[in-house]
């Protein structure tokens, strides 16, 4: 969330940032300056209170050595009233708070300044673009129908298990699944990220530590009986391991990589663009997180990008990088590249992955803070990235990889499908 002396310092400015993420922020940031005055005073009073509370039992401790009994006793009244005060301040300061932390988690991130002026998808800028589009053999098929073609992704067995959005791999799909995510891994472990195992629920806590609650409730999965919820990505689980620590500037950076499934209700999905593999409800993601100096972030954000491109380099996959404008940015994210890969036979951009640096807006919910080496205490810097989702990256290998004889793998994953043709 935004650091709260930054709102006070210029309310206005906060409110004229949002607006380029679309947010109209003005009724919360004023209500936000006024529980924050009310907070603030109510301190102060309480910091009077328990400050001639103690004067007066030190007071109190003098006169009952000095044998003045009686003068004693007049000042423990005081005390007791003061007492009572102190109680109620302490509780009106507590509703202040609490008050106060429920409207700062109701605004997103502000943009930073490179973040282009925009309210829908086609006003992302094209930043980047790699690979050729290969033209495919007449009666190439898009992968839902290949998919069937060759037995290897089974979407009503899913529907009979589970429901839509839940399909079920097998044979050489579910092969080249575990192979692309072992490939992930290992470009990631090898770049110097730390490869972490997580669970695959987590607590309220964590939800609202890097911005998934209250933003995105509706699109998770919640375990009621519990109170845990599925996680939607593996950033969320990966980046609550830092909550509530106090690094040394010597820790960072600190480079976290993890593969997990990940669940969402996508709630109101529904078209030709959501068919197979395009949208679904469960499905694997290889994460990469980043905990950095703020003055290292920017860095290690094209770092990642460059990261990313390598990866989709090997695949030999055509890819374009956007720069998200501010309407399409994520409630957290101060600024996000996407990734795009070119389904020739869907003859549409797919996205594989969001590039994001969240500055200190997931370190402040998180209390994510390192001590710097003039002993200064501050926030860290957060980034995450799809490295990478796996459903339209598999959707892009079997429809752009496609041949009369079958689909071929991609040279660098052979290693690890043990085959080089589904045929």
């Amino acid at each position: 969330m935004l650091q709260i002396a930054v709102i006070r310092e210029n309310p206005e400015r906060i409110i004229t940032a949002l607006q380029r993420k679309h947010f109209d922020a003005r009724a919360i940031v004023m209500e936000i300056v006024e529980l924050d005055e009310k907070r603030r005073s109510s301190q102060a009073a309480l910091d009077n209170v328990l400050a001639e509370s103690n004067k007066l039992s030190k007071d109190i401790g003098m006169l009952m050595k000095n044998g003045e009994k009686a003068k004693a006793e007049l000042l423990k009244q005081k005390t007791t009233n003061l007492r009572d005060e102190s109680k109620l301040l302490s509780e009106q300061l507590e509703v202040f708070a609490s008050q106060l932390t429920e409207k700062l988690y109701l605004l997103p991130n502000l943009p930073a300044a490179i973040v282009p002026d925009g309210k829908t998808p086609d006003e992302n800028v094209n930043v980047f673009q790699e690979g050729a589009i290969p033209v495919l053999h007449e009666g190439a098929l898009p992968h839902w129908e290949l998919v069937k073609k060759y037995d290897i992704i089974d979407f009503e067995l899913g529907v009979k298990i589970t429901g839509a959005g839940f399909p079920v791999y097998k044979g050489k799909g579910a092969r080249l699944q575990r192979a692309l995510i072992s490939y992930f891994l290992d470009k990631n472990t090898q770049a110097g990220y730390q490869e972490y195992q997580v669970p695959h629920l987590v607590n309220e806590a964590s939800g609202f530590g890097t911005g998934q609650l209250p933003d995105k409730e509706g699109q998770m999965y919640h375990v009621g009986l519990d109170d845990l919820y599925l996680i939607p990505t593996a950033e969320v689980p990966v980046t609550n391991l830092f909550r509530d620590e106090l690094l040394s500037e010597n820790d960072l950076p600190i480079l976290c990589t993890g593969y997990t499934p990940c669940f969402r209700r996508e709630a109101g999905s529904y078209g030709a663009h959501v068919r197979g593999l395009n949208r679904l409800h469960q499905f694997d993601k290889v994460e990469i997180v980043r905990i950095e100096h703020p003055e290292q972030s920017y860095d290690a954000l094209e770092g990642m990008v460059e990261h990313v491109k390598n990866i989709m380099r090997e695949l030999k996959l055509p890819y374009r990088i956007l720069r998200l404008c501010g309407g399409d940015m994520s409630f957290a994210s101060a600024l996000t590249y996407d990734f795009e890969v070119f389904s020739t036979a869907q003859d549409r951009w797919l996205e594989i992955s969001s590039v994001s640096n969240f500055e200190t807006f997931q370190a402040n919910r998180l209390k994510l803070r390192f001590k710097g080496k003039d002993g200064k205490t501050q926030l860290a810097h957060t980034l995450n990235g799809s490295s990478l989702a796996l459903p339209r990256v598999m959707a892009g290998i079997l429809e752009n990889y496609q041949t009369p004889e079958g689909i071929v793998i991609p040279e660098v994953l052979r290693p690890y499908t043990g085959f080089d043709i589904i045929n």
